[in-house]
């Protein structure tokens, strides 16, 4: 009897986690084609589906926020590392694909020197991109630009400053502040979800 009541309480404990993070959006049911940093395609949620989501929306260009972001996303991979937390999967998409290519992207990363063991950079067409930040609730305005001598032209973004934390169902759980993010909070969330 004393083991029904304690399983009782344990499932209890342990939908009541879960619930503390509602649903606040799905990915489940679309798919989105994309290209990684390796200048492979894949498939979007459906590549890291059973796996919790880390994921942050950037363009490498960014002077600010999105340098702050991915080094969050560097800072919480270390801790789970540490803490021996392995079902989690990173994701930075660009929504600057024009200019976020495969190769940028890849490049970006190792100037960083960042772990891509379980840590996905993306980008593809821009209608797809566009389709992903608009679903993640992610807004991205073209801002001021800087033409460089040799003609090329870079866009400069107003975006929202999101990281996500993606369920095993593809479900996004929780958006916190990418550039300030509370690394302790995230992590009590990834257990309470794991």
């Amino acid at each position: 009897m004393r083991k029904r009541v304690f399983l009782l309480f344990a499932s209890i404990l342990l939908i009541s986690c879960k619930e503390k993070l509602p649903v606040v959006e799905d990915f489940g049911g679309v798919h989105y084609s994309l290209v990684n940093q390796k200048n492979e395609n894949v498939g979007f949620p459906d590549f890291v589906k059973g796996k919790l989501v880390v994921i942050n929306y950037i363009f490498t260009n960014c002077p600010d926020i999105c340098p702050l972001g991915t080094n969050n996303l560097r800072l919480i991979q270390e801790r789970l590392k540490k803490e021996k937390i392995n079902n989690v999967e990173f994701v930075s998409l660009s929504f600057d694909p024009e200019f976020d290519t495969p190769e940028v992207l890849a490049k970006f990363a190792g100037i960083r020197s960042l772990d891509l063991r379980n840590w996905t950079f993306l980008t593809g067409d821009k209608s797809v991109t566009d389709a992903v930040i608009k679903k993640a609730g992610v807004l991205a305005v073209v801002g001021d630009s800087t033409v460089f001598k040799d003609g090329r032209k870079i866009f400069y973004y107003i975006h929202t400053d999101r990281i996500q934390l993606i369920d095993a169902d593809a479900r996004i759980r929780k958006n916190y502040k990418g550039s300030e993010i509370n690394i302790d909070e995230i992590i009590n969330d990834i257990k309470n979800l794991g």
